[in-house]
């Protein structure tokens, strides 16, 4: 929370007079302000022909293992937008604490703010959550590869959703962005919030997505659903040399160790259309040589889970 000092005489001014200083400044063409987040909240869902109901999710955790860490906040926010990717405005979020099994390390209370005293007694059940996302159409994380798969682990309600990533789902590259964090986006988009914290960071996430692309002039809602709905195949270059493991990553795949029931391999996920010249690449440059390497076709109710 931000505060002034004591006689501040900023702090004498009005909501309006301030707005106006920052209009001026910007006018300058020197300067740019960020202001504070300020969700767009519904009283209830509109009754509207053509609209869903999506939910953007956030999970702070106890650490990055899906298999040995726990949850310890979830913050969910529900949000109607429409088939052609315009966001009318969010609805009363689903937030939570929970006490895990073991103590929070110290790097997560300092990344979080969240402490052992504020979990303490704090609990969430699987059917409360699994009641809460029901009426999804669609579910949108900020890094949907990270939290789908802790959301999975606590409650199979998840597995039976379409999933997003507000991350990976937009080229903010080819849109004009040198990063695609959270906090970073806000800022270009205009805004300062307090991150780190589930429902903040679901909030500005749909923020952001309510925003009109720079170059493309679509809002990033519309290019996230546009690239979400394709079919999507991920191939497993077992036993690839080991020598082009370099290589690999640059070319944007990743290692898979094994122990989810995939093939422990490099592998990369891509367009439906584009595998067939990616098995070419990999079979004349890596293996140099005829080889048949498995592809599991992926869609978005698999994607970003342990299932692909």
């Amino acid at each position: 929370m931000h505060t002034r000092p004591a006689g501040d005489p900023m702090a004498e001014l009005t909501p309006d007079q301030m707005e106006h200083m920052a209009t001026t400044l910007e006018g300058t063409g020197r300067y740019r302000v960020l202001r504070p987040l300020a969700p767009r909240v519904l009283a209830e869902y509109p009754p509207e022909a053509g609209t869903r109901l999506g939910m953007f999710l956030d999970l702070e955790t106890t650490g990055l293992s899906a298999v040995k860490d726990e949850i310890i906040e979830f913050g969910i926010v529900p949000f109607v937008y429409t088939l052609d990717g315009r966001i009318l405005g969010s609805l009363e979020p689903f937030s939570r604490l929970r006490e895990p099994s073991r103590p929070i390390p110290p790097q997560i209370t300092a990344l979080t703010g969240i402490t052992p005293a504020m979990v303490a007694g704090q609990s969430v059940t699987p059917e409360e959550v699994a009641s809460f996302v029901a009426p999804a159409s669609l579910i949108i994380a900020h890094n949907a590869d990270f939290d789908r798969k802790f959301a999975e682990r606590f409650t199979p309600a998840f597995t039976t959703k379409p999933w997003a990533c507000s991350m990976k789902d937009v080229d903010w590259a080819a849109e004009g962005f040198e990063g695609r964090k959270l906090s970073y986006l806000g800022m270009q988009a205009g805004f300062w919030f307090d991150g780190h914290r589930a429902v903040d960071d679901c909030q500005a996430g749909i923020a952001i997505l309510d925003r009109v692309l720079p170059v493309s002039g679509q809002p990033a809602l519309a290019a996230l659903l546009e690239n979400a709905r394709q079919v999507r195949c991920r191939i497993w270059a077992e036993n690839a040399p080991y020598e082009f493991k370099d290589q690999l990553r640059q070319r944007g795949y990743r290692w898979n160790d094994g122990t989810d029931g995939n093939p422990r391999a490099w592998s990369i996920s891509l367009p439906e259309a584009e595998v067939e010249a990616e098995l070419a690449y990999l079979k004349a440059e890596v293996f140099a040589r005829p080889v048949d390497l498995p592809v599991t076709r992926i869609t978005p109710w698999d994607r970003f889970s342990t299932r692909c």
